[in-house]
């Protein structure tokens, strides 16, 4: 294993690695994934206690309650509205790289220029005006890196090139920045405006900038649902996950209904004593099976007795929400985005578990479900209740350790070179 660490190929790619943490622009957004945390595991302990204290398990309350209503409510302001905080300290951080005056501002400013673009407005039946929320979530988050990208530099021109409303040096500093503002964010708000404007009026307001965006990536993957199809586009959602693209939500839109409809043919086969058909569209679970998107559960665990105190406590608050299949904590929280070291094994033991899954299947130690389950669960739960099969819910538990086979030179390396910052910070501190 020590053979494999110091490699040609993994030194390559330590080096690599380095290389993209010291990019202002990467550099910002690993720092915004960080900064998440408190609002990723706020979060995540809301959408647990509903999916817990519903009628899918404790049945407290029902889902249609004003109970669950109120405790859901910290999760839609949290993480169904991540995009909004990603901007926000991305943009504060990437003007903090770029040497900004005022980065605060900055992040403001960003942060209006990304609800132009996927904050539309609705009109409800009592003629209420909301947020269309859709793409305030992980959705619109990569449309939301190039406004981060965008605005910053408007702004940085102007600076440089000093257009702006100058106040007198009595003026407070706060209010001095509030109006250096106004000129740059001028200027991006019409850019963005047009943009959106140019999107929404070419397709007749079918699209705006982040549906669209969605739609294009969407068309090419409608034909993928065979065998093969299943592991291109398990593939694919974790090669847009790497780059900061909610790839599985991009698929659960076309997925779903299929699986949907996969279960009800079962149910109906099973009520009428025929034989239960495999549908490759069940190798759709594979991708998350075991700690959500990329099957992450296997790193927390690692993580837990890791050496680097980053790896440490980001485990052991991501072990819990990984037995849900909520796997945020761990993908900003390492972070996993933009780090190559863990986006080789994030994307490579999808194919793999999916191999495995359909072998499993193929064997008939699997079963197709011929019940149809939507609902948040821990690990197996959801396999068993839709099968009512035990070997269903144990093969989640058993894909653990192909996933950690995966994981663990990767996650060593990564601890490693963390092990090192961290030792080098301890000697600058002390």
């Amino acid at each position: 294993m020590e053979q494999l660490f110091e490699s040609k190929f993994m030194i390559k790619l330590q080096d690599f690695g380095q290389k993209l943490g010291s990019n202002k622009f990467l550099s910002a957004l690993q720092a915004a994934m960080m900064s998440l945390m408190g609002i990723i595991m706020v979060g995540a302990i809301s959408q647990i206690i509903c999916s817990v204290g519903s009628e899918t398990m404790l049945n407290l309350f029902s889902s249609k309650s004003k109970i669950y209503a109120i405790i859901y409510l910290p999760y839609q302001f949290t993480m169904n509205s991540l995009s909004l905080w990603v901007v926000a300290l991305f943009a504060f951080h990437y003007a903090k790289n770029l040497k900004m005056k005022s980065p605060i501002m900055n992040a403001v400013d960003a942060l209006v220029c990304f609800l132009l673009v996927a904050g539309a407005l609705i009109i409800t039946e009592t003629g209420a005006t909301g947020i269309n929320m859709t793409y305030l979530g992980a959705q619109g988050m990569f449309i939301g890196f190039l406004v981060v990208f965008m605005s910053v530099h408007i702004e940085k021109y102007c600076a440089d090139k000093n257009i702006r409303i100058k106040m007198p040096d009595v003026v407070p500093p706060f209010l001095q920045d509030g109006f250096s503002s106004i000129l740059p964010l001028l200027f991006s708000a019409i850019i963005f405006l047009v943009i959106s404007t140019a999107v929404s009026v070419g397709t007749g307001g079918a699209y705006n900038v982040c549906s669209g965006f969605m739609a294009l990536l969407g068309v090419p993957l409608n034909a993928l649902t065979s065998v093969p199809g299943m592991f291109i586009l398990g593939i694919f959602a974790a090669l847009l996950w790497c780059f900061g693209i909610h790839g599985t939500m991009i698929l659960v839109p076309i997925l779903m209904p299929l699986g949907i409809q996969a279960a009800v043919a079962n149910g109906a086969a099973h009520a009428a004593g025929q034989p239960l058909v495999f549908y490759p569209v069940a190798l759709f679970a594979a991708i998350a099976i075991c700690g959500g998107t990329g099957n992450t559960l296997p790193l927390a665990l690692m993580g837990l007795r890791s050496k680097s105190k980053q790896i440490s406590a980001v485990a052991k608050i991501s072990a819990v929400p990984g037995w849900f299949g909520i796997n945020e904590p761990m993908t900003f929280g390492m972070p996993i985005m933009y780090n190559p070291i863990l986006c080789i094994p994030y994307v490579l033991n999808i194919p793999f578990v999916m191999l495995c899954t359909y072998l499993a299947y193929k064997f008939g130690f699997l079963q197709p479900a011929w019940i149809s389950i939507s609902a948040l669960l821990p690990m197996g739960f959801g396999a068993y209740l839709s099968t009512l099969r035990w070997q269903n819910a144990v093969w989640d538990y058993l894909m653990l350790i192909p996933s950690a086979i995966i994981w663990y030179p990767f996650f060593k390396i990564y601890e490693k070179q963390l092990v090192a910052k961290e030792a080098a910070a301890d000697l600058v501190e002390a």
